[in-house]
């Protein structure tokens, strides 16, 4: 064997270890889930469309639906329980009035924030109570990890 495939075995392996340890560390937090959340009325493909406006900002309805994989008709009759919702607004494209351009409501983008809000103190939890060599060594981590997904971006 020569030692490219080693080194990509070995590579594979401390990236399954990672992904393990990622795993044991998210059945180790308590995850802070507001009530409302667990209540909500909201499916997944309707998160879905919320988290690709706030990413991709506003978007044609064949935009969304191409990027989340769910055909045209499936994706309008989603966004129509949305903008019912007050989470997302539609508007006629002034270039092409075939067009339609829908973007998060100010709701809506409240609702994303809390989420992005809610994941960052549980970012938060885990690091507090490292030393700060360990504080160092996750923040290394972060930018290397930070400049690969960087470097890869098209990919995604």
């Amino acid at each position: 064997m020569n030692s490219d495939n080693t080194m990509k075995q070995g590579s594979e392996v401390i990236i399954d270890r990672i992904l393990q340890l990622s795993n044991d560390i998210f059945h180790s937090i308590r995850l802070t889930i507001p009530a409302e959340w667990l209540t909500s009325d909201m499916t997944i493909a309707q998160l879905r469309v919320l988290l690709f406006l706030y990413t991709e900002g506003p978007s044609s309805m064949s935009t969304i639906a191409l990027a989340i994989k769910i055909s045209l008709p499936t994706i309008t009759g989603t966004v129509d329980l949305l903008v019912k919702k007050n989470l997302v607004t539609r508007k006629d494209d002034p270039e092409d009035r075939r067009l339609v351009i829908c973007s998060l409501s100010p709701e809506g983008q409240e609702i994303i924030n809390k989420m992005w809000t809610l994941g960052r103190l549980q970012m938060q939890k885990m690091l507090q109570g490292l030393s700060i060599l360990e504080l160092t060594k996750a923040y290394e981590v972060a930018q290397i990890l930070l400049r690969n997904v960087q470097a890869i971006a098209n990919e995604f």
